[in-house]
């Protein structure tokens, strides 16, 4: 058995040296969503087994009434906690970095063996904390989720007017043609989503004014995304109010779905498992995306992620031009070649979907009588909620801003 252990123990520390060795400057990004992706992978596993394991921890389990659902989200929060150490002491370190000659760059491209091992030594070293400070932690989790869902929406709102952008910029017919039909599909989406809705949460007989208003305000605000976007004076378009408008029906429907189940305006109340499970996954799956989406997008000089030194859309070929700087092909070696993106604002982003993830996971640190719901409970109905009016004041505010402020430039 313990040649056994020690043959398994060498063949994955030769796998991490080999794929360590094998991640270069352009693939490290990748990389980061990779490791994220792991510690997502290892909250799920350990919230549906560490519990038998952690009620032998004298530390951790300090009560003879402490249930199970407690220890799930006890390993959960610990596992989030030394993701989050691990990303915001990367964004601390790299926060003032500016070109390529600075030694902090080597250290968010390279080394990455010895990443991999402060990685699980920090998460190994969670579980040996006491409770006070993971309850600490998961009262900051939420903040720093709410936090999350708002980088979200900004990361979305860069990727429809992207989209938007590209299309139009081929400057065919048939590519308006394209817009026109996928903005008309999103449309229909978001009234179809809008419309089972109220099937399923405004049940006859009750009093459901607040799931109504709830219904009524995404309605009303899919309506008014397409006639501001359609404004002569707005330099908007359908598709982005297309896609915010199917976003928001997503969160308004994640919202009343997270409504608890004895609740009985909530007309799901009876598949309450199978929804807590879809909205699990949407959840992890909007969340694994928008990492990866801001990872890619980072070696582009007109993403978001960039800092005031990096090249802007103006230039020619800004995205071949942060490839090559990234990848340290500058004219001239000897010249302080500007970084193509915020090392600061990339890891910070994944610092802060570690507590949202975490949030998903233990139902936002809220009691629930089932431990097998996740995410329900009015913290998480308000939070989806308040996400949805945030993400359409963004939106607004997106197209009247240059308007209101003519003088200024918008990227």
């Amino acid at each position: 058995m313990s040649c056994l252990a020690s043959c398994c123990a060498s063949l994955t520390c030769g796998l991490c040296t080999s794929v360590a060795s094998g991640i270069t400057k352009r693939s490290a990004r990748i990389a980061y969503c990779g490791l994220f992706g792991v510690s997502l992978i290892v909250s799920w596993i350990l919230r549906e087994v560490a519990a038998p394991l952690l009620k032998h921890f004298s530390w951790i389990n300090t009560s003879d009434n402490l249930s199970k659902e407690w220890f799930q989200i006890q390993a959960v929060l610990r596992v989030s906690l030394g993701n989050f150490l691990f990303f915001g002491i990367l964004a601390l370190i790299m926060i003032g970095v500016k070109d390529q000659n600075d030694r902090r760059d080597s250290w968010h491209h390279d080394g990455w063996i010895a990443k991999m091992l402060i990685w699980a030594l920090l998460i190994i070293l969670m579980f040996f904390l006491p409770n006070v400070i993971i309850t600490v932690y998961g009262v900051l989790s939420k903040f720093g989720a709410g936090l999350f869902l708002l980088v979200q929406v900004i990361i979305l709102l860069d990727a429809t007017h992207s989209w938007n952008d590209s299309w139009v910029a081929k400057d065919e017919q048939k590519w308006y043609l394209a817009l026109l039909a996928v903005s008309v599909a999103c449309y229909l989406g978001a009234f179809t989503i809008s419309g089972l809705l109220f099937i399923w949460f405004n049940p006859s007989g009750h009093d459901c004014g607040l799931n109504v208003f709830f219904l009524v305000m995404t309605i009303i605000l899919a309506f008014v995304f397409a006639v501001i976007a359609l404004h002569p004076k707005v330099n908007g378009s359908l598709l982005p109010a297309s896609v915010i408008s199917v976003y928001c029906a997503y969160l308004c429907y994640t919202g009343l779905s997270s409504e608890p189940r004895d609740y009985v305006c909530n007309g799901l109340h009876n598949k309450s498992k199978a929804v807590s499970t879809s909205t699990l996954v949407l959840g992890m799956l909007t969340t694994v995306l928008s990492v990866l989406y801001s990872a890619l997008r980072a070696g582009s000089s007109t993403t978001f992620l960039s800092p005031p030194s990096s090249p802007r859309a103006g230039d020619k070929k800004p995205l071949l031009e942060s490839d090559e700087l990234e990848s340290g092909k500058g004219k001239n070696d000897a010249e302080a070649r500007p970084v193509s993106y915020s090392y600061t604002f990339f890891h910070l982003i994944f610092a802060l979907a570690s507590m949202y993830s975490a949030m998903l996971l233990s139902g936002w640190t809220s009691s629930s009588e089932n431990p097998e719901l996740i995410d329900i409970g009015w913290t998480s109905v308000w939070v989806r909620i308040c996400t949805e009016w945030v993400t359409a004041g963004l939106y607004i505010w997106s197209l009247i801003a240059p308007l209101l402020f003519p003088d200024r430039e918008f990227y």
